[in-house]
């Protein structure tokens, strides 16, 4: 990653992680994931969560990238889109490799 995407992709990677802060959009995302796409009605099942409320999460998790919809007559279907959170885990893998890499260097100047 050059360093002028640096700053964009761990922006968009913090959205992500912002959105998936809250249990009820994690669980959101974990239902679409193994569930497919579903409309609000399908999502409010089995839940103490209003339509209403739904709708403004799945909204933060749309405006984080991670899910979108279609329309299908009145129903608005809701599906998971996994770029982001792929993006995500790899801005997360790259910055593990470089807390890996400083604590190598740490651990050769400690033993010099």
């Amino acid at each position: 990653m050059s360093p002028s995407a640096a700053p964009a992709r761990i922006e968009r990677a913090r959205s992500v992680f912002s959105a998936l802060g809250d249990e009820t959009r994690m669980g959101l995302v974990a239902r679409l994931s193994s569930g497919g796409p579903q409309s609000i009605a399908q999502l409010t099942t089995r839940t103490d969560v209003t339509r209403q409320a739904i709708t403004k999460h799945l909204d933060v998790l749309a405006g984080a990238g991670l899910v979108k919809d279609s329309r299908r007559g009145r129903e608005r279907i809701w599906e998971l889109d996994s770029t982001r959170l792929t993006e995500a885990g790899r801005t997360l893998d790259q910055i593990s490799r470089r807390w890996d890499e400083a604590l190598d260097r740490l651990r050769k100047f400690v033993e010099d």
